[in-house]
């Protein structure tokens, strides 16, 4: 086997596409070359994140990697299972067709309406959420806080201060990841410790800047599962909607782009002392030839088929990146850096 490479895992979030990163991560896991010193994720990411820290809580070993190969899956499982009699489903036309989407689902359209015209606090007064006893019965926590072999950072939004909060590994329980992956217009902001949070989403889809003081790597591999460009203007109210979402939930990840960018040009001319910054190496391993067609409303649409199909892609992506760009790991960027920051990479 080829010598291990050390890398910093970045999870976006994005509900149910969340199963594009297990596949990933799996992938990653069987595969065995690298080894994760630190996982920042936000939303879905922040779920694929502890689940994985579960599993390796006791190493990097093959027995603790297929521990956490068998983590993911059984999160997932338990994911579709609760869905199973969810008003939200796709019609039979949609099955027929093939499509993912829950654009036709009547119990979508309710649901979207609500969230549009009523808050979580009114239509949701018990704030009820299913990921809840997902979360508690699948991850041991304690296990989590103990995994010293893995720096865990989970980033959410303080509702008061508008601010990025970070949670790490040793504080995290069910709450701060459901905080993580709470969307204001469905959920009741979650309270922790006095201060209410939104999805992290909003402020670090996902956080990059932990990485830069508390690992060695240079290296981050991103796990896309948002599009940062579409070629079309969206005309009608629920796909400007989208858009809006997207470019929201993308912001604050260009500008950690812009950051990185920077500090690695002036390095690069010598104007920076490399001792007090870093050069940090970029990676995404993503797919939108997959994922972007989907539509918004798929990221809500948890059968075991869906989920299943987003895992295999993101098991071909992880493949494919793997045998690119292996060896590339701490030698060079491996991502279009200033075209993405320019807008002409296509992502």
């Amino acid at each position: 086997m080829s010598t291990r490479k050390a890398v910093c895992l970045a999870l976006q979030g994005g509900g149910s596409h969340g199963a594009f990163t297990w596949g990933v991560l799996d992938e990653i896991l069987k595969d065995g070359r690298i080894e994760i010193e630190a996982v920042s994720g936000t939303s879905a990411g922040a779920m694929n994140a502890v689940v994985l820290a579960d599993g390796l809580a006791d190493g990097q070993r093959k027995v603790d990697r297929d521990r956490a190969r068998d983590g993911l899956d059984q999160f997932w499982r338990a994911v579709a299972d609760a869905a199973r009699f969810s008003p939200i489903q796709r019609t039979l036309l949609d099955r027929v067709m093939g499509d993912w989407t829950l654009d036709h689902s009547p119990g979508f359209a309710l649901f979207d309406l609500m969230g549009r015209i009523a808050s979580p606090y009114m239509f949701n007064p018990l704030d009820l959420n299913p990921l809840k006893p997902i979360l508690e019965d699948g991850v041991d926590f304690d296990r989590v806080a103990r995994c010293q072999g893995l720096r865990l950072f989970l980033s959410a939004t303080n509702v008061r201060s508008g601010r990025i909060e970070l949670f790490e590994r040793h504080e995290i329980t069910a709450s701060h990841v459901l905080a993580s992956a709470c969307l204001p217009f469905l959920f009741q902001a979650v309270e922790i410790g006095g201060e209410a949070y939104w999805d992290g989403g909003y402020m670090g889809n996902p956080a990059l800047f932990p990485f830069f003081r508390s690992c060695y790597t240079d290296d981050i591999l991103i796990v896309q599962i948002n599009p940062i460009a579409r070629d079309r203007v969206p005309r009608t109210a629920r796909e400007i909607q989208e858009r809006l979402n997207e470019i929201t939930f993308n912001a604050s990840l260009l500008r950690e782009f812009r950051s990185i960018e920077f500090v690695a040009r002036l390095l690069r001319q010598e104007k920076l002392d490399p001792a007090s910054y870093k050069h940090v190496l970029l990676h995404m391993i993503g797919d939108q030839t997959a994922l972007a067609p989907l539509g918004a409303s798929s990221k809500l649409n948890a059968e075991w088929d869906f989920l299943v199909h987003l895992r295999d892609a993101g098991r071909a992506a992880a493949r494919s990146w793997l045998a690119a760009h292996f060896d590339d790991i701490g030698a060079r960027t491996t991502i279009p850096l200033r075209d993405i920051i320019d807008g002409t990479a296509d992502l």
